[in-house]
């Protein structure tokens, strides 16, 4: 069986790669880190980059946990321990070109005790997404392609299955819309007759190491375009969709506030500028309505 610290080792490793590829990508800002330990138990490495050529602000965060379980968390996951443990690595970049996309990724383990101390209550979580200031159908094309290269590699059943996941996850309900292009999400994933658990952690850093080449190659599709005041403005404005959305949904938010997590870390998801225009209205026929457009689930991009 995996144990958690070879999980957490892994993870630990993909933090490390996926940093040296960004500070390469951008080839000016480096990240500070920021190692940090839980009160109750664990800690982390908050690594977070900032003010670069084309990356204005962005956090590779890693983390390991474990203690008891406030009790709205257990209610919420539905278990009957209190122990846990969970690790994990968690990625946002806001880039500062509107053309470029914000992207995030999670990759995740928790774990508790059961009855039966050989085999404990465990899954593994995580997907990735993309949240384009402008929808580029090329673009949304290559990414959810890479996205079901990497699940094709495991299940055939995953991209699909984990594409509608999230779809319904990353929707923003208040406003009727996604909060991206969407990619896949998926929860509590455990072996099964035909699902092995080093498939499983196989399939979680595939996933992990796929980050890198997918941003780099939309990246550099995209950061020497020509853009206007206007394109900036309306970058800020979808970037409050973004705020809105990790700041009433996102489920890893709350499991980090609820968890006395470190405040930090946890918001490093949020944009250093946002704008909040009321009662916005696109020009019709313009490329802002055309993204707007595009902001809907079942969107068949692979």
């Amino acid at each position: 069986m995996i144990s958690k610290e070879e999980i957490s080792a892994a993870y630990q490793l993909i933090q490390d790669e996926i940093c040296a590829a960004l500070e390469q990508l951008d080839g000016a800002a480096k990240f500070e880190e920021e190692k940090w330990e839980r009160e109750g138990g664990g800690g982390g490495r908050t690594r977070i980059i900032q003010n670069g050529n084309i990356l204005e602000k962005g956090g590779v965060n890693f983390s390991s946990v474990h203690g008891q379980l406030p009790l709205g968390v257990k209610k919420a996951l539905n278990v009957e321990h209190d122990e846990f443990f969970a690790t994990g690595v968690s990625i946002v970049i806001h880039p500062n070109h509107p053309m470029v996309p914000i992207i995030h990724m999670n990759i995740r383990y928790f774990e508790m005790p059961s009855a039966d101390s050989e085999n404990p209550v465990r899954w593994f979580g995580g997907g990735i997404d993309l949240t384009p200031h402008y929808v580029f159908e090329d673009d949304a094309k290559f990414f959810h392609q890479n996205l079901k290269s990497v699940c094709d590699q495991f299940n055939h059943d995953f991209y699909t299955r984990f594409k509608h996941w999230a779809d319904d996850y990353f929707y923003i309900k208040h406003r009727n819309e996604t909060r991206g292009i969407g990619g896949i999400f998926y929860d509590r994933l455990t072996a099964t007759d035909t699902l092995s658990w080093e498939t499983i952690f196989n399939f979680s850093q595939a996933l992990g190491r796929s980050f890198i080449p997918t941003y780099v190659e939309l990246v550099n599709r995209n950061r020497n375009k020509a853009f206007t005041e206007d394109h900036q403005n309306w970058q800020y404005q979808r970037r409050s969709r973004y705020t809105e959305f990790n700041l009433v949904y996102d489920a890893g938010t709350k499991f980090g506030l609820e968890t006395n997590g470190r405040i930090e870390s946890i918001l490093m998801s949020l944009p250093p500028t946002a704008k909040w225009v009321y009662n916005y209205q696109a020009q019709p026929g313009s490329d802002e309505e055309r993204t707007l457009g595009l902001l809907k689930k079942g969107i068949n991009w692979a």
